[in-house]
């Protein structure tokens, strides 16, 4: 049975979070425009059909379909997303080897935010300063990023579980964006 209305609560939510998050940070524009994709068709309808309430709908139309139509658009949309800078190795030895290429900072800040905002969407009251790092450790993010973007959003996610958001927030606005706002 779709859930609509409880799709679309949950994505504005994290919406807001992450605008929320964004703005602490200096990132206006990228708030702003975060994940606007998931109000589109193409990932609204698959998003609604198979909400779940406590994860991303596009892991159960992984398991109902086989894959997820709705996260291929996601990704190839929005550069916050690792999985948007994957490309073919450059190096003519290694052609056929995917690897991550460098993201720029302000997309692996956002990245950061978004890993925050998605976190207290899904867990709740259960959410703590470490949720974002431990759900980060659990995954292949790793293996796929560029080791630069892999080295500043593991900093960024570390220095929250250890000094918590307003301290990683003022860190990354002062020393992170500061100067450095396009790159």
């Amino acid at each position: 049975m779709a859930h609509p209305f409880l799709h679309f609560k949950t994505i504005t939510k994290h919406k807001f979070l992450v605008m929320g998050q964004c703005f602490k940070v200096g990132l206006i524009w990228q708030g702003l425009a975060h994940d606007m994709s998931k109000y589109s068709p193409t990932e609204f309808i698959p998003g609604a059909k198979y909400y779940m309430g406590t994860s991303s709908p596009c892991n159960e139309e992984r398991r109902n379909t086989g894959q997820s139509k709705a996260w291929v658009h996601h990704k190839g949309r929005n550069k916050h997303h690792f999985e948007y800078w994957i490309d073919w190795n450059p190096n003519p030895e290694h052609k056929w080897d995917l690897v991550g290429t460098k993201m720029p900072v302000r997309y692996v800040v956002e990245m950061y935010c978004d890993r925050i905002a998605a976190c207290k969407n899904y867990q709740g009251k259960a959410y703590t300063q470490r949720s974002p790092i431990d759900y980060y450790n659990g995954g292949p993010t790793r293996r796929w990023l560029h080791p630069e973007s892999a080295d500043l959003i593991e900093l960024l996610l570390n220095m929250l579980a250890d000094k918590g958001e307003k301290e990683t927030n003022r860190y990354i606005r002062q020393n992170i964006l500061k100067g450095n706002r396009y790159k």
